[in-house]
């Protein structure tokens, strides 16, 4: 008789049931899987056996023949483990067939018998739920993470023993999680870095803040000292909390590259992700043979800093333009494609030219002008016009860096704002599947971004002057829209157009 034990496995971030089909044969023993598995799966055979053993269960004196369903799925990871083990403890008549009704199972196993965590349980469970699956048996150390789905029964085993007693006189207790105390409970952590730290620079701390609010990307050139990076790293103090659809959706991410642990199920703040310069275009956008998320992905909600940006080759560079422009990132291969989500912001730095001192009003810069177009020809036009804000951050004078009686806004004060802001873009919204500005699309830019006849006369002149794309044009509405919400405007007046225009500007002015 075929025995047959519900699990699921992922292709990207989307769960596909599997079916675990034991059957036992008259030959010799041994353990064949079949169903397209990978090694993982296939080393399988010896953990589940030793298990089996060492947890003082009997193992078939057969062959036993698994095969994982549908076949034409190609099956990756560890989590078969746990389902093998529980179908063939069935065949053995250990475990009754009719108590598994409903249930599915996920997990590791190590030779003694214990349950160890894996990748990927909550987009696992998720998938489960939709498939009408009602019970999860996981490791106890996913449990938590595997609890923030609602209307499912979760039960978290450390040893196979366990599993085996819950079928019989000991079930186990059902894990359970309040994802909205859990949230409250981790956004009340500090911040390393703050703006109050930051002397000067009102006008890049203007410019953060703008970027924070409508979730726009930006660029700052200065020389070196100026603060840029130290700004860069306050700008994950003033972002707004996740709401809870954006937290299960990067928790989906972070559990399929096994960045979580069991202490954080949850993630409950904005990802900051700086990258070095070194970093490989896949890296980046993510792949390898079994595809997994990159930086960009990883980014997703959050920040994607890359300091020093001209540093980074110019073919890493231009992978960026496609998931800046579309918010996704599609990795082909020969058997399928998969499309990893990426809205983040991209917050960049770099020097004005290679000794880093263009424009500098205390030291010369020593570059040639064929050096500095060199330099600047990194960033091509298209990427440039994917980044909505770009300023320049001048270094501080003598009595700034000096001056210890002025006090700086702090990035509480300044996310109160950015909060604000973020609250009437979601009420705006609401019914148009996104949260943001920088997600409006041509269609609701007409909609949401109307301009009086003059602003219609600043554009036309900005248009001529500075050879403004259809796609900057775009992109000025939006950061114009942005500023009037942090000013909590109905209307884009004309003193919002000016500002946001002038964030747009210096690197043309500057070639």
């Amino acid at each position: 008789m075929v025995n047959k034990v519900t699990t699921a496995t992922t292709i990207g971030l989307e769960a596909h049931k599997i079916t675990v089909e034991i059957d036992v044969i008259n030959s010799l023993p041994a353990i064949s899987i079949v169903g397209l598995p990978d090694t993982a799966i296939n080393e399988a055979r010896d953990r589940v056996r030793s298990a089996i053993k060492n947890s003082e269960y009997t193992f078939p004196s057969k062959k036993v023949v698994v095969n994982l369903a549908p076949a034409d799925i190609k099956k990756v990871g560890t989590n078969f483990d746990l389902p093998i083990a529980v179908g063939i403890l069935v065949e053995e008549e250990i475990i009754n067939s009719d108590k598994l009704c409903n249930y599915a199972f996920l997990g590791e196993l190590s030779l003694d018998g214990t349950i160890r965590s894996v990748n990927g349980v909550l987009p696992l469970v998720l998938g489960l739920k939709n498939f009408g699956v009602k019970n999860v048996i996981v490791p106890q150390s996913n449990a938590n993470e595997a609890a923030l789905v609602d209307d499912i029964n979760i039960y978290g085993a450390n040893h196979l023993t366990d599993v085996v007693n819950h079928f019989l006189e000991s079930p186990i207790t059902p894990t359970k999680i309040n994802i909205q105390e859990y949230i409250k409970s981790k956004n009340s952590e500090d911040f390393i870095y703050d703006f109050k730290d930051v002397k000067g620079q009102k006008k890049a701390k203007k410019a953060l803040e703008i970027a924070a609010a409508g979730g726009h990307n930006m660029l700052m050139s200065g020389s070196p000292g100026s603060g840029k990076t130290l700004m860069a790293k306050c700008f994950a103090s003033i972002l707004p909390p996740l709401e809870l659809s954006e937290a299960l959706e990067l928790t989906k991410i972070y559990s399929i590259s096994g960045l979580l642990t069991s202490d954080e199920p949850l993630m409950t703040k904005r990802p900051f992700r700086p990258i070095h310069h070194t970093a490989s275009a896949n890296g980046i956008i993510g792949g390898g043979s079994n595809p997994k998320p990159g930086e960009i992905t990883l980014a997703h909600r959050g920040v994607l800093f890359m300091d020093e940006i001209v540093e980074f080759p110019r073919q890493v560079l231009e992978v960026l333009r496609q998931p800046l422009e579309d918010a996704k990132v599609v990795i082909s291969r020969t058997n399928h494609s998969i499309t990893y989500p990426a809205k983040f912001m991209l917050l960049a730095a770099m020097n004005p030219c290679p000794c880093g001192y263009l424009g500098d009003k205390e030291k010369q810069c020593t570059c040639s002008e064929f050096q500095i177009n060199r330099y600047l020809a990194k960033l091509s036009g298209p990427l440039l016009d994917r980044i909505d804000l770009q300023i320049e951050v001048p270094r501080l004078t003598s009595d700034e860096l000096l001056n210890s009686t002025t006090q700086e806004e702090s990035s509480e004060e300044i996310r109160k704002r950015v909060v604000s802001a973020r609250k009437i873009q979601a009420e705006r919204y609401q019914n148009d599947g996104i949260l943001t500005n920088a997600e409006l699309t041509p269609k609701l830019i007409k909609k949401y971004c109307k301009i009086d006849k003059t602003c219609e006369e600043i554009f036309k002149t900005a248009i001529v002057k500075y050879q403004l794309s259809g796609r900057r044009y775009d992109r000025i509405l939006k950061l114009a829209r942005t500023i009037a919400d942090l000013e909590n405007s109905q209307e884009i007046k004309q003193t919002h157009l000016m500002q946001a225009l002038q964030y747009r500007t210096f690197l043309n002015t500057q070639n």
